[in-house]
């Protein structure tokens, strides 16, 4: 599953979050830009994903287009899985909700986490910490679901009050849901966010997989 662990949660878990032709799949456009064939290699599942959209954004250990696909940009990445993690809560972690949508995109907005829409929110728990003013300053929450497993996704601060451990704690915060209900944490982070990945190992994940974050144009 963490191999394609987009077409796992489009085709479980989150299915009520898709649109799926075939051995294809894709999130709402207002829940995330991500998409999914059921196996990379056969082209029959690029054909069906082509019935659904002709610019698709996909993420899995090795992405080659299909007939009628070109590729227009590609970013390296790691996924690192929380097999031997604690549950570790935070007192100043607040649940988010739909009302406080609107700052959440703010905060993305200056911080710049990835992909974040307006109703990301939908995919699962998501956690905020405040400043004294009540600013909305660092987030977390969850984004892929499937079997076992739920990633751990829009890890951000803002830059004024980076520095100060406040992604660190809402990862172990979000995390900690996650193993309380019997699952797994896994993440994805940019290969070259060097800062990032030590991090997240110190606070317990491990290298699972190499990936891929690729995005795809159907040309016909």
């Amino acid at each position: 599953m963490l191999n394609n662990p987009v077409w796992a949660a489009l085709s479980g878990p989150q299915a009520g979050y898709a649109e799926a032709a075939g051995d294809a799949a894709r999130y709402l456009p207002e829940i995330a830009p991500f998409c999914a064939v059921s196996d990379p290699s056969d082209p029959a599942a690029w054909r069906d994903l082509a019935t659904l959209t002709d610019h698709a954004l996909l993420t899995g250990p090795a992405l080659s287009p299909g007939p009628g696909w070109v590729e227009e940009s590609r970013m390296k990445g790691v996924q690192m899985v929380g097999t031997a993690m604690s549950a570790v809560d935070d007192p100043e972690a607040v649940p988010l909700t739909e009302h406080d949508v609107p700052e959440m995109l703010e905060l993305v907005a200056r911080a710049q986490p990835g992909p974040f829409r307006k109703r990301t929110l939908d995919l699962g728990r998501y956690l905020g910490i405040r400043a004294k003013d009540g600013r909305l300053i660092s987030m977390a929450g969850e984004r892929f679901r499937m079997p076992g497993w739920t990633e751990v996704s829009a890890v951000c601060t803002d830059p004024e009050f980076r520095g100060k451990g406040l992604g660190a704690r809402l990862t172990l915060a979000v995390a900690a849901g996650i193993l309380t209900r019997g699952e797994l944490p896994f993440l994805h982070a940019v290969h070259d966010n060097e800062d990032a990945i030590r991090l997240y190992g110190r606070l317990g994940f491990s290298h699972n997989a190499d990936v891929v974050f690729a995005s795809f144009r159907h040309v016909g």
